[in-house]
């Protein structure tokens, strides 16, 4: 049974309610998506978000038919369709029926599971203004067609759901913009502070070992200095951390830069064009310099190679040194803090990390990063 107008504009307020109330987009989509399908006649529903690029990604699905998800979904995370090819041919403007389904199709003929009587599903472009995030599909068993007043009711949704992707992202590039303002205070204040205290340390412990005869207190006062030196070093590492200069200039140019100040020769080579996501090539920034960091603590070698070869779907980094090397006994228990932080960070984008490493046959990281 149809719902009412009055039941319509009930359920377009909760989900408004439940939209408002999100911060983070995929369980907010999920749930805006679960309470649609609640309160109407369709049944399945799954939200592609789709890139500059034309890629798609899965991001929300809920109810689907043993068919759509199985192997994790993998009629609706691979290959192409008739709505994402519409989407990319700016040919989707509203809500529309779809006649027929390849990925449905798909499905059902790999005899993988029940496809629950669904071979249709209505497309609807998720949008905000001019701007576009991706796609919102919906299905019901035994239907072919749906009506205008569920086409438009799913319209209504969609640009709810436009909305508050919109919200959730400007507020992201907000926060993101704060912990960039924050990192630039902290590294000024170490700059300012700190930095400078351990500078006057040297310079204090210098001028004791040319004050005084005695070996043993020349010796202390140049320990002084090796420790300070160490320290600062530390020191600047640590300021590039926070704020790396260059990278603005470009990713293999701070990578210089940084590498130039940890006193470390760099052998430098890239495939491809460089024009990664801010978000990818400060990840590989971040990456690169942990490695650099651990090279110039633990190899014992000066020298370093590192790769970059760039794909229209991932960016692939590999790190090589020819130093003391180390075990790699598994990548659960990885061997220093360092290195979980750079499985952690290649992870969280959905790339892998892998280390090969012997005892005095040097290192090798090969990292692989999708975009």
């Amino acid at each position: 049974m149809q719902p009412t107008d009055h039941s319509n504009i009930r359920l377009l307020k909760e989900i408004a309610e439940l939209l408002n109330e999100g911060t983070e987009l995929k369980p907010m989509l999920e749930g805006a998506l679960r309470k649609f399908l609640g309160g109407t006649n369709f049944e399945t529903g799954w939200i592609f978000f789709i890139n500059g690029k034309g890629k798609h990604e899965l991001l929300a699905h809920d109810n689907l038919p043993e068919a759509l998800s199985y192997n994790k979904c993998q009629f609706l995370e691979k290959g192409g369709c008739w709505c994402l090819s519409k989407y990319r041919n700016q040919e989707l403007k509203k809500a529309s029926n779809i006649i027929e389904c390849q990925r449905l199709e798909s499905a059902a003929s790999a005899n993988v599971g029940d496809c629950a009587r669904i071979t249709h599903h209505a497309t609807v472009p998720l949008q905000s203004g001019k701007e576009r995030f991706g796609l919102l599909n919906v299905a019901s068993p035994n239907t072919i067609r749906f009506t205008n007043d569920e086409l438009a009711l799913l319209e209504s949704v969609a640009f709810q759901m436009g909305s508050a992707i919109k919200r959730i992202l400007l507020t992201k590039q907000e926060q993101e913009l704060a912990l960039v303002q924050e990192r630039n205070r902290l590294a000024r204040d170490l700059h300012d502070s700190v930095n400078q205290l351990l500078f006057s340390v040297t310079l204090t412990s210098r001028g004791g070992e040319e004050m005084t005869d005695q070996v043993e207190i020349k010796e202390t006062f140049k320990e002084i200095q090796n420790l300070t030196q160490e320290a600062l070093t530390e020191m600047r590492a640590l300021i590039w951390q926070l704020r790396p200069k260059g990278l603005e200039s470009g990713l293999m140019e701070a990578v210089k830069g940084y590498a130039e100040m940890l006193g470390l020769q760099l052998k430098v080579k890239v495939t491809g064009v460089l024009q990664l996501p801010s978000r990818i090539e400060e990840t590989l920034f971040r990456l690169t310099q942990e490695a650099l960091n651990n090279i110039r603590k633990h190899a014992g070698v000066k020298k370093a190679e590192i790769f970059v070869t760039i794909t229209n779907r991932d960016v692939l980094l590999v790190i090589k040194d020819e130093g003391r090397g180390f075990q790699v006994d598994s990548l659960v228990n990885l061997p220093s803090f360092g290195l979980r932080s750079m499985k952690d960070r290649t992870t969280s984008l959905g790339g892998t990390i892998d280390w090969v490493s012997e005892i005095g046959k040097g290192t090798e990281i090969l990292i692989r990063l999708p975009y």
